[in-house]
């Protein structure tokens, strides 16, 4: 944690910021090691207010004072029984601050209002930042691969035990269940994002929300599924058949895979997220159905299911070696089903590295 803490406190350096508060729950975990999770925006497990040139803090409430005082090493834990903003003005007395940054994609505008106006009162500039911390995020270090990697293997066993109990008559919500509660029994501490299980013409929709349809013989069902170990995400989807796929199911699948593999080949150092998005959606379009892949080719994990970088037509920044990215290309169409491949990789200095072991369907 020192070190990352070091590398944002050059960062705020060279912007000429004396601090920034750091609101957004994962980055607030990435920097302290606290990890209490909040109830919602509204309900905050707490903030750091991390200095360029002094100490950091980690200003929480009496319910969080033992585990803020267990887990966030190096930081001073205050505690502030009658809200944040008393806390704050405390420190901003001792600490002479000129230029404070604070995370503008993730403050409530009620409490961005009194941090305004306490700014003002104290004579501070308040600074709105974006992606400071999240960019130290996208290069995993080796603790942080280990977990991606055990939580990887565990969403494959999860999986494989779920697949193995999949029969027709089973609707969409049960096999969702089932597999959320496999992934708690397995050691899970839960799943990174809801489960998405869709079968038949629901498959159409990237991200279908479980109903009570059936799984039926023959038709395409995808399952995209992911879990948590120690706060880091694993990301998978399988597009599954109970019993004897068709020749487009078949063929569909085969396409997918083709694509996944390029985008696969595509992805290493030195290159844009967007050029791997290019390659795989290439094979796609070639084959006819560039209007039936609409989402991006992947994007990045850890702390979060979904954060950068991203392999997207938007994304022009190179990747670099430490990278975690699922490669997920996939062809939807109305009325029919669709199917989708997802596998998660990490970026090396000479290529990439698949994390990934199940091959189920993968070599339909």
């Amino acid at each position: 944690m020192s070190l990352m803490l070091d590398k944002l406190r050059r960062r705020l350096k060279r912007r000429g910021l004396d601090a920034l508060l750091v609101s957004q729950p994962e980055n607030r975990r990435y920097l302290s090691g606290f990890t209490a999770a909040d109830h919602g925006i509204s309900e905050s497990a707490g903030v750091l207010l991390v200095t360029a040139a002094g100490p950091s803090f980690l200003l929480t409430d009496g319910r969080y004072r033992l585990q803020a005082e267990q887990e966030a090493a190096g930081f001073e834990i205050r505690v502030y029984p009658r809200g944040l903003f008393p806390l704050l003005r405390r420190l901003f007395n001792s600490l002479a601050l000129e230029r404070l940054a604070f995370e503008s994609d993730y403050l409530l505008h009620s409490v961005f209002v009194g941090l305004a106006r306490l700014a003002t009162e104290k004579g501070i500039e308040l600074v709105p930042l974006t992606g400071l911390v999240e960019e130290l995020r996208q290069i995993k270090s080796a603790a942080e691969l280990a977990l991606i990697e055990q939580a990887v293997r565990l969403n494959e066993q999860v999986f494989a035990e779920v697949y193995g109990q999949l029969r027709p008559g089973l609707s969409e919500r049960e096999v969702a269940a089932l597999i959320e509660e496999t992934m708690r029994r397995r050691g899970a501490e839960g799943p990174s994002f809801p489960t998405i299980v869709a079968a038949g013409p629901n498959g159409a929709m990237p991200h279908a929300v479980p109903t009570e349809r059936l799984l039926a013989p023959g038709e395409p069902i995808i399952i995209d599924m992911g879990l948590k170990v120690g706060g880091y995400c694993s990301d998978m989807t399988r597009t599954v058949v109970l019993g004897q796929p068709d020749g487009q199911t078949l063929a569909m699948i085969r396409l997918v895979r083709q694509a996944q593999l390029a985008g696969l080949q595509a992805l290493r150092p030195g290159v844009a997220g967007r050029h791997v998005d290019q390659v795989a959606r290439r094979v796609i379009e070639e084959a006819g159905h560039g209007d039936h892949f609409g989402h991006s080719l992947g994007h990045g994990v850890g702390l979060n299911v979904h954060e950068g970088p991203s392999l997207s037509y938007r994304n022009g920044k190179l990747l670099r070696p430490g990278m975690v990215l699922t490669v997920e290309p996939g062809v939807y169409l109305p009325g029919w089903g669709g199917v989708r491949l997802e596998n998660m990789a990490v970026v090396t200095e000479a290529g990439c590295r698949l994390l990934n072991r199940d091959t189920t369907f993968l070599d339909a």
